[in-house]
């Protein structure tokens, strides 16, 4: 397959897909997404979590539906997050995903490979069809259809991309648009295949992931590596970022990898030198304190904070406003110029004023 790209990179054109109060593909903005990791049958934890994840920069949140217990607990879920989007993620029991419909949920993920006969996802379609539900058709490494497994394999992209559009000709035959598709495989160089292939033969919005990426630094490497090679060819209409961790990190890299492939223009991004031997400040917990008191921030602002006098004020200069220290004492920068002179104690306290006074938003200390 020829991959043709030109400078600079334009998104692929994708239909525009309603989940709740949020719009995906169609040119809008790439939604961020994660996945509950409660027993859904716990209400009160599933609803604590999606609480916490739509905090946490998320935009819309899927839960799993493991059986007719979990089923019967929807309704209750969904009448304490009203206005929120929220999906159910439905596996081998297409009955499931007709009481999350039921239940009002905003949108339905099925997977080709165990959702079982032609008419179940049939019965699906059409109960998603009269109360305006979209649905994702997920495919992943894990559950390719066998005839397809047998045909190419578990790492071959074209599995990937027969199966969601075997699955979505079904949707298409009943007259069914409000389709969302992904591909996802836990390798990097299948899944970006993969979703180019399927986003030549097809124009509904993709979600991308790179599905069992691993646990929160070796997942956030593979992660990174993969979604942002997806993302920079113009690829992606919502993500989610694959953790084995605790989920309110997923958001978190998820929204530092648009933020990367600039492709979001919101919160603050700390940039740090790495530190030297040249490094006289207490810097590293100086940046992640920084970073971590900022991270509810809406408003664009790049901060720098750097660690010695050699680079620190040139790269901060880039950045919004910025410090730089070193030897008990240091500076704050603000639009490339010194405005402020402090010792290295006052550091901290002096920049998140700055930040609080150009944002805005205030900074709980």
């Amino acid at each position: 397959m020829d991959l043709q790209l030109s400078y600079p990179i334009k998104r692929r054109k994708s239909r525009a897909v309603k989940i709740g109060d949020v719009l995906i593909g169609g040119g809008f903005p790439i939604a961020i997404q994660s996945m509950t990791t409660t027993d859904t049958r716990d209400v009160a934890a599933t609803v604590g979590q999606i609480t916490q994840l739509f905090d946490a920069g998320c935009d819309i949140v899927r839960i799993s539906v493991l059986n007719h217990q979990a089923g019967d607990c929807l309704k209750a879920i969904k009448d304490q997050i009203p206005n929120k989007p929220i999906v159910a993620d439905i596996h081998f029991q297409y009955k499931l995903a007709l009481k999350a419909i039921e239940a009002g949920f905003d949108k339905i993920r099925i997977n080709p490979g165990n959702i079982g006969a032609e008419w179940k996802v049939r019965e699906v379609t059409k109960a998603a069809q009269e109360r305006g539900v979209p649905i994702r058709i997920g495919v992943n490494s894990g559950s390719l259809p066998k005839d397809l497994l047998e045909q190419y394999g578990h790492d071959d992209p074209r599995a990937f991309v027969e199966a969601a559009l075997r699955e979505a000709a079904i949707l298409e035959d009943m007259n069914f648009q409000d389709i969302v598709l992904s591909v996802k495989s836990t390798n990097t160089t299948v899944a970006f295949w993969a979703y180019h292939m399927l986003g030549q033969r097809c124009d509904y919005p993709l979600h991308i992931g790179i599905t069992e990426s691993g646990i929160l630094e070796t997942g956030t490497v593979k992660s990174s590596v993969g979604l942002g090679a997806i993302l920079m060819t113009g690829i992606g209409d919502t993500i989610r970022v694959s953790l084995a961790a605790d989920p309110i990190h997923e958001p978190r890299v998820a929204k530092q990898i648009l933020q990367s492939c600039a492709l979001v223009n919101e919160g603050v991004e700390v940039i740090a030198c790495p530190t030297c031997g040249r490094c006289q400040i207490d810097m590293i917990p100086l940046a992640e304190s920084i970073s971590a008191k900022t991270r509810h921030i809406k408003a664009p602002l790049k901060v720098a904070v750097m660690g010695c006098a050699v680079n620190g004020p040139g790269e901060a200069a880039a950045a919004d406003v910025g410090i730089a220290g070193g030897a008990g004492k240091g500076i704050l920068i603000k639009k490339g110029e010194i405005v402020a002179r402090m010792d290295e104690a006052d550091l901290e306290k002096n920049l998140l004023d700055e930040i609080e006074a150009m944002t805005g938003e205030k900074i709980p200390r």
